[in-house]
C-alpha cells in the first residue's frame, strides 16, 4: 500500500493518508489539493470527537476562517496506528 503521508497526529499516534483513500477524498471538488490542510487538522486540531458507534474511530476538526466551516478528518485506529477514511467540509462539530 502506497502512503501520500505519513505522520504523527497531536496525540503521538501515527496516522496515514493512503493514495486509495485519497482519491476517494477528492471526489468532494472542495478537498481538491487540500492535502497540507488535511495534516494541520490531525496535528493542531481544534477538537477531537469520539465516533459512538467505533471506539476505534475518531473525528478531527479544525475551523476554516474563510470557508466559515470545519475541516473533517475520520481517522480509524488499528493496532497503534491510524489511517484515513475520509475528509470534507462541515458547517458543526457533531
Amino acid at each position: 500500500m502506497t502512503f501520500v503521508f505519513e505522520i504523527q497526529d497531536v496525540t503521538g499516534r501515527k496516522i496515514h493518508l493512503s493514495t486509495e483513500r485519497w482519491k476517494h477524498i477528492q471526489q468532494h471538488p472542495e478537498m481538491t489539493n487540500k492535502c497540507e490542510e488535511i495534516e494541520e487538522t490531525l496535528i493542531s486540531p481544534d477538537v477531537i470527537t469520539d465516533f459512538k458507534y467505533d471506539e476505534q474511530v475518531h473525528f478531527y476538526y479544525k475551523y476554516d476562517k474563510i470557508r466559515r466551516e470545519y475541516l473533517f478528518v475520520s481517522v480509524k485506529y488499528l493496532n497503534g496506528k491510524g489511517f484515513i477514511i475520509t475528509s470534507f467540509y462541515v458547517d458543526c462539530i457533531k
